[in-house]
């Protein structure tokens, strides 16, 4: 009896723990908690309890170093229906979508979604990755001016480059470069110089370490246990004041700006965002400058010789910089080629039907924006880097997509200009 009893429970217990997820979302939550029960979730696989798929994700992701597979491998089983997947990634459930015209949906639908980070907590609540709607837009304002401005990006061609020239003059000297290496020693020391006036040095340094928690905290699971990343980026998210003297930084103009209506930041406001603005700038502006480098050590085309030879000045203005039209091409071909940012992330705000199928109010959308940059029905020959690609009358579907590179990060990349003129910069 007890053997029968066993053979019988043993195998549902199995079951009910592979399909829990999918079993208290679909069935549980779904069904008796929404007004609209009977609208199926979109298809696919929710994972184990309170891990989700995030070791299938990682498996793919850092272990295979082939992270398409895993909508690939979804694609197999469950077809390309909706454009878009179940899951539960990041503690979270989630919808990952993959094709041109869910991306689109959501972009457009933005009543529907809010822009959010996974443990925006560790960022800060008061950040551009944090806030929806008009504050949002408040922010995204002050922000925009105090990094896009003209009058910024002249601060920043000024600030950079001495320092940008200095390592290219140390690095011909030496016989081999660690590129990554070098180049985001070099960055992080420009943006601690004109994010806040530190110069290179030990509190830099610190600030770099703390940086680098912080990121990992914001990529990891969400456990708030000694011992783990997540736990480490909330105990590195502190605060410090600084002096009130007025310099030239993107702190102070962050601290003088004002809006429509005569308000300014809070100082809660400006730490946070400049935190974001950190996290997300300076890791990306990183890749993307290594990258765009090696691209051009590939398949090398000097643009910039007319411009040498009619400067006498070894500095060149913002303007001129951003005027380099090839360049600003092989910056939109680095970041669709190297996938820096390979997804984003909007969380539901209501309950949002899609093709007959419900993403349910308070899930985690992740737009797989990598994916739509490498395959053959966005981009001709996808994994050639071709900068030209990028002029108008090529007529590429990717090109004028809302998903391109071009469109999404000139829209959501508060220091699109600055990494573009850093790249630029490198390269001349």
């Amino acid at each position: 009896m007890w053997l029968a009893v066993v053979l019988g429970v043993v195998p549902l217990l199995v079951w009910l723990f592979w399909w829990w997820n999918d079993v208290w979302y679909g069935l549980v939550t779904e069904t008796l908690c929404s007004s609209e029960g009977g609208t199926d979730l979109p298809p696919g696989y929710m994972g184990l309890p309170v891990v989700g798929e995030m070791f299938t994700f990682l498996w793919y992701f850092k272990f295979l170093r082939r992270p398409d597979d895993y909508i690939n491998s979804k694609r197999s089983r469950y077809g390309d229906g909706i454009g878009m997947y179940r899951t539960h990634l990041f503690g979270r459930p989630s919808v990952i979508v993959f094709s041109p015209t869910a991306t689109k949906f959501i972009f457009r639908a933005e009543e529907s979604f809010k822009l959010e980070w996974p443990n925006v907590e560790i960022v800060g609540k008061t950040s551009l990755a944090a806030v929806h709607g008009k504050s949002h837009a408040r922010l995204r304002g002050f922000v925009s001016r105090s990094v896009n401005q003209p009058e910024a990006l002249s601060r920043i061609a000024a600030t950079v480059q001495p320092r940008i020239v200095s390592a290219l003059d140390s690095w011909a000297k030496r016989r081999t470069v660690t590129s990554y290496k070098e180049i985001k020693k070099v960055t992080f020391e420009n943006i601690g110089m004109f994010f806040a006036s530190i110069k290179p040095g030990p509190t830099l340094d610190t600030i770099n370490e703390y940086l680098a928690g912080l990121v990992s905290g914001i990529r990891s699971y969400p456990m708030n246990i000694p011992g783990f990343a997540y736990y480490h980026g909330l105990q590195l998210k502190k605060r410090k004041n600084r002096s009130s003297e007025s310099v030239n930084d993107l702190m102070d103009g962050l601290m003088r700006l004002k809006d429509e209506e005569g308000g300014q930041l809070s100082d809660m406001e400006i730490v946070d965002n400049i935190v974001s603005i950190l996290v997300g700038g300076y890791e990306s502006t990183t890749l993307a400058t290594t990258w765009a480098v090696y691209y051009l050590a590939k398949y090398p085309k000097d643009e910039n010789i007319s411009l040498k030879s009619s400067k006498k000045e070894q500095i060149v203005t913002s303007d001129e910089i951003l005027k380099m039209k090839y360049m600003t091409k092989v910056v939109d071909e680095t970041i669709r080629m190297a996938n820096i940012a390979p997804f984003v992330f909007r969380t539901t705000i209501k309950d949002v039907i899609y093709k007959g199928h419900k993403i349910p109010k308070g899930w985690k959308v992740i737009l797989w924006i990598r994916y739509l940059h490498t395959v053959p029905e966005n981009f001709n020959d996808p994994l050639c880097f071709n900068p030209d690609r990028w002029d108008v009358g090529i007529g590429e579907p990717g090109c004028k997509s809302e998903a391109s590179p071009k469109s999404q990060t000139r829209r959501w990349c508060k220091n699109y200009h600055c990494e573009t003129l850093n790249c630029n910069t490198f390269s001349d």
